[in-house]
């Protein structure tokens, strides 16, 4: 491979193809968002967590749904390790009550009302 694409020609039934092999770009810097319940204080909830597995980490939003009940909390975060993604999402689902928690390659806005 000579960088991040690789093109390669196949020839079938006389017509020729071309396939795209495009490497996985290897993305650190990501948006986390958590629902917690209103009785978690997250201020300090994820402390351990975000040390083990985060290099980076900025709340940028919280905002309340549910009538107050849930908090929506969404960080900048950059990931020590990629490979530890998963592992670090199941510990915060341990810590949150199973509530949703999504990560996805970081956001140029993240203004929302």
């Amino acid at each position: 491979m000579t960088g991040p694409m690789n093109t390669a020609l196949n020839a079938g039934d006389g017509c020729q193809t071309r396939d795209v092999i495009v490497k996985k770009a290897e993305v650190r810097e990501k948006t986390l968002r958590i629902t917690i319940p209103e009785d978690l204080n997250y201020g300090a909830a994820f402390d351990d967590l975000f040390e083990k597995y985060l290099s980076s980490c900025e709340v940028v939003a919280v905002k309340t749904s549910n009538m107050g009940s849930l908090y929506k909390l969404t960080y900048h975060v950059m990931l020590k390790d990629n490979a530890e993604e998963k592992t670090f999402l199941d510990e915060l689902r341990c810590r949150n009550g199973n509530l949703e928690i999504s990560m996805m390659r970081q956001e140029a806005n993240v203004n929302e009302l």
